[in-house]
C-alpha cells in the first residue's frame, strides 16, 4: 500500500500549525504537539528535520521555540512531505532512468509515470497557506452543522 508514514503526517500537522499562527510568532513544541495531537517527543525529532530542511526555524532561550523559516503561501504540500520523507516515487523503476530493468519493457511503467506526475501535481499545488484557508472554511462548516443540532434543525 502506497501511504504516507507517522511522520510524514505530523510532519504536515506541524507545518500546517505554524502556517496558522501569525507571522513571525513562535510556537512551543509543546504547543504544537497540543493542537495537532502529536507526541511531544516525537514531534521535537521532526521538527529538528523541518529545521535541517529549511522549512522551519528554531530560536533558543526564553524566547524560543518555531517559526516557519519562509512565508506559508512559498510552502506546497509536496515540500512538506519530501522534507521529511525524501522524494516521491510511486515505484522504484521512477527513482531513476535504468534503476528497473524492465523500463523499457513493461507496460505499467508509462502508467506508474504518469500517476506520480499527477499526483506531484496535485501536491505542488496546494501551499500551506491555502490548506490553512480550507482548514478555516471546513471548521465554519462543521460549527454551522453543530449548531443545527443543538437547534434541532
Amino acid at each position: 500500500m502506497l501511504q504516507l508514514t507517522r511522520d510524514g503526517e505530523y510532519a504536515v500537522r506541524a507545518i500546517l500549525h505554524l502556517s496558522s499562527q501569525p507571522v513571525g510568532q513562535v510556537s512551543l513544541v509543546n504547543e504544537i504537539a497540543e493542537a495537532q495531537d502529536v507526541p511531544k517527543s516525537y514531534l521535537s525529532k521532526i521538527m529538528q528535520h523541518l529545521v535541517k530542511s529549511g522549512l522551519v526555524k528554531s530560536r533558543r532561550g526564553a524566547k524560543g521555540g518555531f517559526t516557519l523559516a519562509i512565508p506559508a503561501e512559498q510552502i506546497t504540500l509536496r515540500e512538506t512531505i519530501e522534507a521529511i520523507e525524501g522524494p516521491i516515487h510511486l515505484n522504484v523503476c521512477l527513482v531513476k532512468k535504468g534503476e528497473c530493468y524492465r523500463d523499457a519493457l513493461c507496460p505499467v511503467h508509462p502508467v506508474w509515470r504518469e500517476a506520480q506526475s499527477k499526483l506531484i501535481a496535485v501536491l505542488d499545488s496546494k501551499t500551506m497557506a491555502d490548506l490553512v484557508k480550507d482548514g478555516e472554511g471546513l471548521q465554519r462548516t462543521a460549527h454551522k452543522t453543530e449548531a443545527k443540532k443543538v437547534k434541532g434543525e
